[in-house]
């Protein structure tokens, strides 16, 4: 990884925690940026593209999103990444996928009923 500082400020937080399993985590992400060929910020939105196939936690997009923005890649970005995937995934998973980046990030959603509401 070209700026590994920049680039997985959430990843190296996560090895921060001094236990074996983030660990492992870390070092399977930095050898597979590097072994993928990629830019980081295309990297990036790759795997932001898989944790919405992948119907992932809010935890998983506060890592990739937060490295994302550390990046400085646009939200605008991440927006036409949720768009692209949407028709290969469906709308439910995309709505999900929001939804979590929102409660990672602690943003205020509009509850299922339309009215906005604390993310838990």
């Amino acid at each position: 990884m070209a700026d590994e500082t920049t680039t997985t400020g959430g990843v190296s937080a996560l090895a921060e925690a001094d236990a074996p399993v983030f660990e492992t985590l870390v070092q399977m992400t930095l050898d597979t940026f590097e072994r993928s060929g990629l830019d980081p910020e295309t990297y990036l939105l790759t795997r932001i593209a898989a944790l919405v196939a992948m119907d992932a936690s809010p935890a998983s997009y506060l890592l990739n999103v937060g490295a994302a923005e550390e990046l400085g890649v646009p939200l605008e970005q991440i927006q036409g990444v949720l768009v692209a995937v949407a028709p290969v995934v469906g709308s439910a998973r995309v709505v999900s996928a929001a939804r979590n980046i929102g409660e990672a990030f602690g943003l205020s959603l509009p509850d299922e009923g339309g009215e906005e509401g604390a993310a838990t």
